[in-house]
């Protein structure tokens, strides 16, 4: 089992930081335990976001929003990666377990709610995450 969690973190954990979860655990192949949260998580995933990562082969569909605190439970040593300035601003501290923060400002796909807005963020996620990993090794 993987040592080293990943946690993409959102304000809503609707959209951005729940394509970052799909992305990172089909291109990681179990390096990592993955997982996403947001500082106000929203009562499901954005169904754009569903439907732009099932455009790219990824399913997404049974993923849900969930707090940091759900989502670092059980982690151990962990990478955080914050996907929105909001989140970046509200990014809780004392995180247990050793930690190193990233920033990805990613642009908000749902503020204009169109598939091509989801499609440009899934991309800029996939070549953040391409290149976060090829620096691992």
């Amino acid at each position: 089992m993987a040592t080293e969690t990943v946690l993409f973190l959102c304000t809503g954990n609707a959209a951005r930081s729940q394509m970052a979860e799909g992305i990172f655990r089909a291109k990681a192949g179990g390096r990592f335990e993955v997982r996403s949260a947001g500082t106000e998580p929203a009562a499901a995933v954005h169904p754009l976001a569903v439907r732009a990562m099932a455009e790219a082969g990824i399913d997404i569909a049974g993923q849900t929003p969930k707090s940091v605190a759900e989502a670092l439970a059980g982690a151990g040593e962990h990478h955080l990666i914050v996907v929105c300035d909001g989140a970046s601003r509200a990014c809780p501290t004392g995180f247990p377990g050793g930690m190193t923060r990233t920033f990805w400002p990613i642009e908000d796909p749902s503020r204009e709610g169109t598939i091509e807005r989801f499609r440009a963020a899934r991309d800029a996620l996939a070549a953040r995450i391409d290149s976060w990993l090829s620096e691992r090794g």
